[in-house]
């Protein structure tokens, strides 16, 4: 018996291992089959983004949470999430990923005045940037400048030709940088399928921001309210309410006081409240460490007593996410109860809706991505200016049958010499923020390859750098130069192709020489070393000189202006500038030429108010009382006369109408319609409210040879923003509309100069 009940307890033990064995396989399984549920509920697709949002939520800690406000967010296994950075730049192309189509910057974008053209590119470009994070996805790559989303479109105001970052925004109009900016957003942001974007963009930086970049760490931005409601707030606010951009970026500086990204009225009460933006708020890069760090050598704002006090204000208020790396001192303010779970909760709903809108976490077959052709040469194409022309242009070149009408006198160019710092210099071209060009071309390849291409004999070309952007020639340097001068008096025609850098105008360079400081410039005057090499050709060759200056805003060119007998301005126009140059100067393009100034040309650096003053008073052509050199909106084209007829308001569609006469080749014009300023209220004496690109090559049937040129007429109807027409009323502290029935005078022609406008009455 003893034994018997041994051989029972042992039989029963083995029983019980079974049994705990078979319990511990099966809460395995369990355990798999719940993180797999985890991980497959809100990958459901069928579900609505909401939905998916809710299930991540629910499955997260609060330490996970937090850790997904910073823009670096580390992968979260037990729910699927994979690391991934926020932190990726396509300005004008997809920018420090390897190779990649470079556009022109948004200065040389705004320009064109083609929002449609603008729109086609972004889309180029996010497709693009789609491409790239899949590759990278398979490589692992999850670091910065790796993703899709964007920190992308700069909308800032250029309200001063001396910012270093100018060449990032689109011009000194709200409006025109409104559309510009939108067309970026959507670009950017294009459908696939019903409910997710190619790319996720940001609006950038607000606000009230553009300068000294030697003290935007510590910089007090003071407006009134009538500027910021009326001049730097209106292309954000357009924006935000017609379009569903993603993200909005908080500035560095502080405004009125207050550092923007812990800045209530501007991110609570205008932001939210008043614009009812739900996306993203995210901080420019280490923008928080400035409200609290102490540096004697970079002053900052100073605002808090530590990191954990400024993460408290900036995440108990708006601010969803952190660029940077203050993620401990947001766990410590939580920690301490100065944000409640319900905060965190929403700001985390925020971020995880545009990871799955933007699909960050999700293999995109490429047959689900818009076809969308590299834009870069027409965008380039349409952005040069054309600032004078005696005549002069176009070049007569062998070989090349002009697309518009012939000079009466024909000045057939054999030999032409391409001289000045800027003939063969890609990083010129490429601006800031930029990726690695496949194919750049500069002014002299693209020359270099027509004379290449022509027979022995045919035509000589001759190029020199001739002397630096800015630092005067040493003797040897003067003796060379002297040399070449000697030797251009032989030559037909003379191109010089200078101005500026963005190795000496940009974001926070470490640059302080004579006319720049810290990436701002101190002086818009075309360098003197430039002034003095552009009249040496003129005086001592005598022969047709063609000057074309790169640069990223405005520059005061009066002192070469009887010494150029053309002008053009061809930014820093990506990686087929050069390419786009040589058609203008040749006019061999197959497509359209030419753009219209987004920013006023002042005469000199005295027509300006202090750099670092935000007052609008004088500022920009709505509200400068001077004589400009050139004006917004100014450009000239190859052809011959145009003129507007029959202008009409039609108060049914909000637009104006009219007829556009064009004598010479079918192009494209240029329609601005600006609404006149009351200058007894406050000071603004117009203000663009519409405009178009209007293709007379397509109506090309209707044209009627006569002699040597086509006449043609061209119907047009420009809609007008109704919301230049609102006011700031200052006893309710708000923007108003004007009352029905208000009378109106529109002004419309081919630039904002008085001389270039025609008037239309309209009742609101």
């Amino acid at each position: 018996m003893p034994c018997v009940f041994k051989k029972n307890r042992i039989f029963a033990s083995m029983k019980q291992a079974t049994f705990t064995k078979v319990i511990v396989v099966v809460l395995a399984v369990m355990s798999a089959s719940n993180a797999s549920a985890q991980q497959s509920r809100w990958r459901d697709t069928t579900l609505s983004i909401e939905k998916r949002v809710d299930d991540l939520i629910s499955n997260l800690s609060l330490e996970e949470k937090i850790s997904l406000l910073q823009h670096h967010n580390p992968s979260i296994e037990h729910v699927g999430l994979k690391p991934y950075s926020w932190w990726s730049e396509a300005l004008h192309g997809v920018a420090r990923n390897g190779k990649a189509t470079v556009y022109p910057m948004p200065i040389a974008m705004a320009a064109t005045w083609d929002y449609a053209l603008v729109e086609e590119a972004f889309r180029s470009i996010a497709v693009e940037a789609r491409r790239k994070y899949a590759d990278e996805r398979l490589q692992g790559n999850y670091g910065d400048n790796k993703g899709v989303t964007f920190f992308t479109p700069n909308i800032n105001l250029l309200r001063d030709p001396r910012w270093g970052r100018g060449m990032e925004t689109f011009g000194e109009d709200p409006w025109l940088t409104a559309r510009m900016g939108l067309a970026a957003v959507n670009g950017l942001q294009t459908r696939i399928g019903r409910r997710n974007i190619l790319a996720a963009a940001c609006l950038k930086h607000l606000a009230v921001h553009s300068g000294p970049e030697a003290q935007r760490h510590q910089f007090n931005a003071r407006v009134s309210s009538h500027d910021l409601f009326t001049s730097y707030l209106p292309a954000f606010e357009y924006i935000v309410k017609n379009s569903n951009v993603q993200q909005v970026m908080c500035a560095y500086n502080r405004l009125d006081g207050e550092p923007c990204c812990t800045n209530n009225r501007l991110l609570s009460d205008i932001l939210r409240k008043q614009w009812r933006f739900d996306g993203i708020v995210v901080t420019d890069c280490w923008a928080l460490n400035d409200c609290w760090e102490r540096d004697p050598k970079t002053p900052r704002h100073e605002t808090f007593p530590d990191a954990k006090a400024a993460a408290a204000a900036a995440f108990a208020g708006e601010v969803d996410m952190e660029c940077g790396s203050g993620l401990q001192a947001l766990k410590e303010a939580v920690d301490a109860g100065l944000i409640d779970r319900a905060t965190i909760d929403r700001h985390v709903r925020r971020v995880l809706r545009t990871r799955l809108l933007a699909m960050v976490d999700d293999e995109v077959s490429p047959s689900r991505l818009p076809s969308a052709k590299p834009r870069h040469l027409d965008m380039a194409r349409e952005s040069i200016v054309l600032l004078k022309n005696n005549g002069v242009l176009p070049l007569c070149l062998p070989g090349i049958e002009q697309r518009h009408f012939k000079q009466e006198v024909r000045h057939d160019i054999h030999k032409l010499a391409l001289v000045g710092p800027n003939i063969d210099d890609v990083a010129m071209m490429l601006g800031n923020y930029n990726g690695d060009p496949v194919n750049p071309v500069t002014p002299l390849d693209a020359f270099t390859r027509y004379a290449n291409s022509l027979g022995k004999g045919r035509f000589e070309l001759f190029s020199e750098p001739f002397n630096d952007h800015i630092d005067p020639p040493d003797y040897q340097a003067e003796q060379q130069m002297n040399t070449c001068l000697d030797h251009l008096a032989s030559y037909d025609a003379i191109v010089y192709i200078g101005g500026l850098s963005p190795k000496l105008e940009g974001e926070e360079l470490e640059v302080n020489r004579d006319g720049f400081n810290r990436g701002d410039r101190t002086s818009i005057e075309l360098p003197s070393v430039q002034a003095d090499a552009i009249k040496a050709l003129k005086v001592r060759t005598g022969k047709p000189v063609i000057a074309v200056f790169c640069t990223g805003g405005a520059l005061a060119l009066g002192e070469i202006e009887d010494y150029a007998d053309a002008i053009l301005i061809a930014w820093y126009g990506g990686e087929a500038m050069g390419q786009a140059l040589f058609e203008a100067i040749a006019d061999a393009s197959d497509g359209p030429l030419f753009g219209r100034l987004p920013v006023t040309f002042y005469a000199s650096s005295l027509q300006l108010p202090p750099f670092d003053q935000y007052s609008m008073q004088n500022r920009t052509y709505r509200y400068f009382s001077g004589h400009p050199s050139y004006p917004f909106g100014f450009g000239l084209t190859y052809n011959g006369s145009h003129s507007l007829r029959n202008l009409k308001y039609n108060p049914k569609t909000r637009s104006v109408t009219g007829v556009l006469s064009v004598e010479g080749h079918p192009h494209e014009e240029i329609i601005q319609v600006y609404l006149k300023g009351d200058h007894s209220s406050d000071g603004l004496i117009k203000t663009l409210v519409g405009f178009e690109r209007t293709e007379s090559r397509h109506q090309i049937s209707e044209a009627r040879f006569s002699g040597t040129f086509y006449r043609h007429d061209v119907i047009f109807s420009i809609p007008v923003n109704y919301d230049a027409f609102r006011y700031y009323d200052e006893s309710l502290g708000k923007m108003r509309m004007p009352a029905p029935g208000s009378k109106f005078t529109l002004l419309v022609g081919f630039s904002s100069d008085p001389n270039d406008l025609q008037e239309v009455e309209m009742t609101y």
